[in-house]
């Protein structure tokens, strides 16, 4: 019941962040500018950091845990591979579970928010694809991850399901991750193109729901005479929530390598999500300036992968907080070698 409670609160939570953004703050459609995307970029990490502070000091709320039978229990049954010892004292064991799921959560935040800037490729080459108006950019990124959240909830929690069910899920999770990490390593260089035509939510609409071709002032559905019609920004939005649900096929489950907490995992995909819509506003300009990136998520994915394998196969735990140590100095690496060293060439950018 104490999950229930504090899930409900936490969605009720981005509610009220979603409504500010959209209902006060970015009432009326225009090109978001790199000062204002990183403005709010800032917003969504300082929130981001400040549920890290409350986990810190008050993980025990998550799960209603008030005795040491149930703080034994949630650690053996999301794995968190604490050594309790009920001669500590209860406060003492809380403590080391406070730190563990802190870590846990901003270490599957890092996971995830590294994670999407690859998807952000992807956005810019969709609304690259489909010519459209930048001014509109922010209102489909809204709704784009608005349905993000949604779908990352039955995901995240039907995954967590059958983890429980079936640990051998979390080996195939790594070869997954192993194979994509692979895969990106040889095709970083492959040149991104959305082909409108054959895109198979292209097809599916085009056949089955009626649509204008033109934008229509940024509206995603209009009337003209007593039919209602799709509009081509409309199904800019379907083709993004499709490719959301591509790439959350391999960033849920790099989460899970770090914690089977379901909670846990949806909190910190959420947030990161949260600030992914200014956060391709900000990258959407230097995009360019990060060549070897890719490299790095390869290599992060692989690491993850071989993670998963390593702790299901064999028994060999890397912990969290070395984990965290290792994902970061990937990252870093990746972004000082692509400041330092560019290659010859850039990606393509979007105006703003």
């Amino acid at each position: 019941m104490n999950e229930i409670i504090f899930l409900v609160a936490f969605l009720v939570l981005i509610a009220v962040f979603l409504t500010l953004d959209l209902g006060v703050f970015n009432r009326n459609s225009h090109v978001i500018s790199f000062k204002e995307a990183l403005i709010w970029t800032c917003v969504w990490i300082g929130l981001s950091l400040l549920f890290y502070v409350f986990i810190r000091f008050h993980a025990e709320w998550i799960h209603g845990v008030d005795s040491m039978d149930k703080l034994q229990f949630l650690n053996e049954k999301y794995g968190h591979g604490l050594k309790l010892n009920p001669v500590l004292g209860f406060e003492t064991n809380l403590e080391m579970y406070r730190k563990a799921m802190s870590l846990e959560y901003i270490t599957g935040y890092l996971i995830e928010k590294a994670l999407s800037v690859d998807n952000i490729f992807v956005m810019i080459m969709i609304f690259l694809s489909f010519k459209v108006t930048p001014k509109y950019y922010h209102k489909v990124l809204f709704w784009g991850i608005l349905g993000a959240v949604v779908m990352r909830f039955v995901f995240i929690f039907l995954v967590a399901a059958l983890v429980q069910r079936f640990a051998f899920i979390l080996w195939i999770f790594g070869g997954i991750l192993i194979f994509t990490g692979v895969k990106m390593f040889f095709e970083r260089n492959k040149k991104e193109d959305i082909n409108m035509r054959e895109h198979p939510v292209v097809r599916f609409a085009s056949k089955r729901l009626p649509m204008t071709r033109n934008f229509h002032e940024g509206n995603f559905f209009v009337s003209l005479g007593k039919r209602h019609f799709m509009t081509p920004l409309f199904l800019v939005l379907l083709i993004i929530e499709f490719s959301d649900v591509i790439f959350a096929v391999d960033s849920i489950p790099a989460i899970f390598s770090v914690t089977l907490d379901p909670y846990i995992v949806f909190f910190s995909n959420i947030f990161a999500i949260l600030g992914l819509r200014s956060l391709f506003f900000v990258l959407s300009n230097v995009m360019d300036k990060f060549a070897y990136l890719k490299i790095g998520l390869s290599v992060l994915l692989a690491f993850i992968g071989v993670k998963m394998l390593l702790h299901g196969i064999f028994h060999i735990n890397i912990g969290t907080g070395l984990s965290l140590i290792i994902i970061v100095g990937i990252l870093a690496v990746c972004i000082l070698v692509s400041l330092f060293f560019p290659p010859k060439g850039t990606n393509p950018t979007v105006e703003s």
